[in-house]
This record gives C-alpha cells, structure tokens and sequence, in this order.
C-alpha cells in the first residue's frame, strides 16, 4: 500500500498546480488592448474619403447589374450592364471584360471593352483600340484608337460659357476704350 499511497501523495502535489493556473489567468486582467486611445471602439466604421484620394470603384468580371446605375465617383465597370449609366461630374471607364448595354452619361468616358448605347460626355470620350462602341456620341473632345470599332454618330459640342463670353467681353472693352480716348482728347 505503500506504493498507492505515493501515488496518492504525486497526485496531491499535481493538484495543487491545477489550482496555480488561476493566479497565472491573474494577468488576463491586463489583457486590454494596448494603444494610445483609451476607449477605442473594436469596430471602427469606414471614413469616407475625398476622391481624388482613392481609386475608382469597380464592378468586377462577375457582376452583372440590370437596371440604373447613378455614381457619386468614378467607376469602372468590367462586368455586365443592361440599363443607364450616370456620373454625372465623374469618368466612367469599361474595362476589357466590360459589356455595356446602356445609355451612359459622365464627364469623362474610356471605353475599352464593349458599349451598345448612346453615349454623351461633358467634357471627352476616349475609345481604345480594343473597344467596340454602337451608338451615337455626343461630347467636347473624343479620342478614336486605330483598331477601335465605332459605328454610329458624333454630335461635337461646344462649351456655351467659354465661346460666347470672350466677344461680349471685347466689345464692352471697345466703348469703354472709345470713351477714355474722347475723354481723354477732350481735356486737352
């Protein structure tokens, strides 16, 4: 018996270091976060950014979107559409796997994929030499790669605040001119 009672006698001291653990859990107190904000939040919600900062959000090769699409940014699409496009004060840009099915309307339009649409631009539309366009455009400026497939019409239009302006400008400098010089002839 002697032989049990020892091991009785291991298995009490074995014991005794199953009740250590706890004071070793002791410094689970000190398990907060280590950082410089005290109180911080584990979830901390997206800042939302200028964008001129950050890249242009994309719908990628596997989506596909049927209906309206009105972005507040700049997009690039290499998914499939059916519907409108709208960016208003934006670019639009259609990737290689981009199949556009949709009238578009943006500032800026860089095709280099596929577009069955009409298509208007405020300021340019660049189509690459990969691109496929069927439609009618109507923009400022336009850019047509060798290689590109364009069927359709182009409507250039001119900025109305740029053209008519300088002619008012030069011909209320004409009298005003006249003026000074009679002015000026009649004090002598």
């Amino acid at each position: 018996m002697s032989m049990w009672n020892r091991r009785k006698d291991e298995e009490q001291p074995v014991s005794k270091p199953v009740s250590a653990p706890p004071r070793i859990a002791e410094p689970v107190k000190e398990s907060q976060p280590m950082s410089s904000l005290p109180n911080r939040p584990s979830y901390e919600p997206p800042v939302e950014t200028p964008r001129n900062s950050g890249a242009p959000a994309i719908l990628g090769k596997s989506v596909i979107v049927k209906g309206q699409i009105f972005s507040r940014e700049d997009l690039t699409i290499d998914g499939e559409i059916e519907g409108t496009v709208e960016l208003q004060e934006h670019r639009l840009t259609v990737g290689p796997n981009g199949k556009v099915m949709a009238a578009i309307k943006a500032r800026e339009i860089c095709i280099i994929g596929t577009v069955n649409g009409n298509v208007e631009a405020s300021d340019k539309i660049d189509i690459r030499k990969d691109a496929k366009l069927v439609g009618d455009i109507r923009t400022a400026r336009i850019v047509i790669e060798d290689g590109a497939y364009f069927k359709g019409n182009i409507d250039i239009i001119r900025t109305p605040a740029a053209a008519p302006a300088k002619p008012q400008q030069t011909q209320q400098a004409k009298p005003a001119a006249a003026a000074a010089g009679a002015a000026a002839s009649g004090e002598k």
